[in-house]
């Protein structure tokens, strides 16, 4: 909690970043968001035969969730191929939730489409997840 509110600090004080909305709903989502990254790194690990797929699937993963999320290239511009990729990546919610929170001072209804989808991708990778390690119990 103390890590937390040192970087809101840092980036409202060094780089005057607003924060016009709720921090506690911002942490809650923020967990959210974490657990749908677990859930996929699990999935993953299930999938995966060494340590070295691992890695290159998780790098397979990162790369284009920064590219296609909206973080470095503005969501709107991207081509709709792109955007439809996008739109099945945690990060790119995520990234809109910190923007809506932090920026516009959004609310739960504000907020319900991308934390729907959030759940969502998390529930889809749990359940690869599970059942492919139920497998490898057999």
């Amino acid at each position: 909690d103390v890590y937390k509110r040192q970087i809101v600090n840092i980036g409202v004080f060094l780089f005057g970043v607003p924060v016009l909305g709720n921090l506690l709903l911002l942490a809650v989502l923020s967990t959210l968001f974490i657990a749908a990254n677990l859930a996929i790194g699990y999935t993953f690990s299930t999938i995966a035969q060494n340590q070295l797929q691992a890695i290159q699937m998780s790098f397979m993963f990162f790369l284009p969730s920064i590219l296609l999320s909206g973080f470095m290239f503005p969501f709107a511009g991207m081509p709709a191929w792109a955007q439809y990729v996008g739109e099945c990546l945690p990060l790119t919610h995520y990234i809109r939730i910190v923007r809506a929170i932090m920026l516009k001072g959004a609310t739960m209804p504000n907020l319900r489409f991308d934390t729907l989808a959030l759940a969502a991708l998390m529930l889809v990778a749990m359940t690869i997840a599970v059942t492919r390690f139920r497998r490898t119990l057999d």
